[in-house]
């Protein structure tokens, strides 16, 4: 297993991709088994969104990693995009809520509603088209721009990190760094993580599996696996 240095801002490794893989695997791993422990709550969805960005040994830091780094960048979705809704929908009802508020000039509480609700879809209309387009302009500057002098980031309410590449040539090497936003759930990760030092011989990193060729041969779809099964096997 790769050695990682802790501090107060983290968990950190040095080394070839395959330790960065591998370190990212070790602290979500103990991150979900600290999670099963009787009383401690752990953010699922926060914990899904740090999985997913995590380096992965079939992935490139200027393609992949850059991408997932660039979207969980982005602005938020406004209200509109919330509810699924694109600018011109919001416009078309604007338009409605408008004709409906002429229809009601005979009541004219109604039609201020009216009017007021028409304003309401023409702004978030504008919101919605206004944060698509400065996302496409943040995600083009973040991967094109800011990754070529900045690390690799990501941030949530449980985990901040951060991935770079300190080395070229032959052999980069790449430092990752994770750090547990909770105090008391980063002492539980830390001495989870220890103990699979003292217990682990051998760390498997997951691959992405090639199964397509085999469906072809076999005529029959592969089994699926569970990816936590052999993470961590002695």
């Amino acid at each position: 297993m790769v050695d990682f240095e802790e501090s107060v801002s983290g968990f950190k490794v040095r080394g070839e991709w395959l330790d960065a893989v591998e370190h990212g695997e070790r602290i979500v791993r103990a991150l979900k088994d600290v999670g099963d422990e009787e009383g401690v709550d752990v953010d699922s969805a926060a914990l899904e969104e740090f999985d997913e960005w995590r380096p992965k040994s079939h992935e490139r830091l200027d393609e992949d990693v850059s991408e997932k780094t660039a979207e969980q960048a982005s602005v938020n979705e406004g209200k509109g995009e919330k509810e699924g809704k694109e600018p011109d929908e919001d416009l078309q009802t604007a338009g409605e809520k408008l004709a409906e508020s002429y229809e009601n000039l005979d009541e004219p509480d109604e039609a201020v509603d009216k009017w007021g609700e028409s304003l309401d879809y023409v702004a978030r209309a504008a919101d919605s088209a206004g944060r698509k387009a400065l996302r496409t302009v943040e995600n083009a500057v973040y991967e094109n721009v800011m990754t070529q002098i900045a690390p690799y980031y990501f941030d949530n309410d449980l985990v901040s990190a951060n991935l770079q590449r300190v080395g070229r040539g032959e052999g980069p090497d790449y430092v990752f760094e994770v750090d547990i936003n909770d105090d008391d759930l980063k002492i539980r990760v830390s001495n989870t993580l220890a103990s699979y030092v003292e217990d682990i011989d051998r760390w498997h990193v997951d691959t992405e599996k090639q199964t397509e060729a085999i469906e072809a041969a076999e005529g029959v779809d592969a089994p699926e696996t569970d990816s936590d099964a052999d993470a961590k096997t002695n």
